[in-house]
């Protein structure tokens, strides 16, 4: 399927790894020039070095943090004729209302919460003005399965896609689409890590972790490149009614109420 962004230019923030770095692939795929932003520049620099050479695109870095302020101006500022953004930077940290403190909850809000809100007002500003643009959050599924013990995360995550279904039920008057793509868990170093963590806990053995999610949908985390594909469709003209809704790429986890009954023979 011809996507139709062949030749168009997205801006993709928290590409260095992960979600990030397998949606700035699967763009540059497509045709798509790059814009890629994060705080590690040599894994920046490593990524687009290996996909300006696998498939022939344009590929700008920009070494930016975007927990500061002033920092998404300035970026927006840069990256001005991005036809495509993905805003994907950032991860809220895990813990309860009392296990999470003030400065870890405001710094995990300034980098995700403040910085896609920061992110999607300076792009849309400019992308109203031309009359074109696709706004892509990446969020995540803790904002509709709350959880007890990622208060800070599910709230952000919550009030991210509240904050986009408002601002994308009207931006398409002005031809702008705005919609979020909310993944499940997805196999990547920091839930590797979190999982491993509760492995040894559990199991005496970090290795151990892929046992703690065999009753889960198809037995396995979501991989990277399956957020990648929505999120490039969702970018896409195929997409062009597509605008203040978010997608959920979960394989079902988010929407099961309590454990299936196992399989008999």
């Amino acid at each position: 399927m011809d996507l139709g962004i062949a030749g168009r230019t997205a801006l993709v923030t928290g590409a260095s790894r992960g979600i990030g770095r397998a949606i700035a692939e699967t763009l540059a795929r497509e045709g798509c020039h790059l814009h890629l932003a994060a705080r590690d520049a040599d894994r920046l620099h490593a990524a687009a070095r290996e996909i300006a050479d696998r498939h022939g695109v344009r590929v700008q870095v920009h070494q930016a943090d975007l927990a500061q302020r002033g920092a998404h101006e300035a970026l927006v500022a840069v990256c001005a004729d991005a036809d495509i953004l993905v805003n994907n930077a950032g991860a809220v940290p895990r813990g309860d209302i009392l296990e999470v403190d003030e400065e870890t909850w405001r710094s995990g809000w300034e980098l995700k919460v403040f910085g896609y809100i920061a992110m999607t007002r300076a792009m849309y500003a400019r992308m109203a003005e031309r009359g074109a643009g696709v706004i892509v959050n990446v969020i995540g599924i803790g904002g509709e399965k709350l959880e007890y013990a990622y208060a800070a995360g599910s709230t952000g995550n919550a009030a991210l896609m509240a904050m986009t279904r408002a601002v994308g039920s009207g931006s398409i008057e002005h031809g702008v689409r705005i919609l979020g793509v909310n993944p499940g868990w997805v196999e990547t170093d920091r839930s590797r890590a979190s999982l491993g963590r509760r492995a040894q806990q559990e199991l005496g053995d970090v290795g151990r972790w892929r046992e703690l999610v065999k009753d889960w949908p198809r037995g396995a985390l979501i991989q990277p490149q399956e957020i990648a594909d929505v999120v490039a469709f969702c970018a896409s003209a195929r997409a062009s009614a597509l605008s203040g809704v978010i997608v959920t790429v979960d394989a079902g986890f988010s929407a099961r109420g309590y454990p299936l009954p196992k399989r008999t023979a």
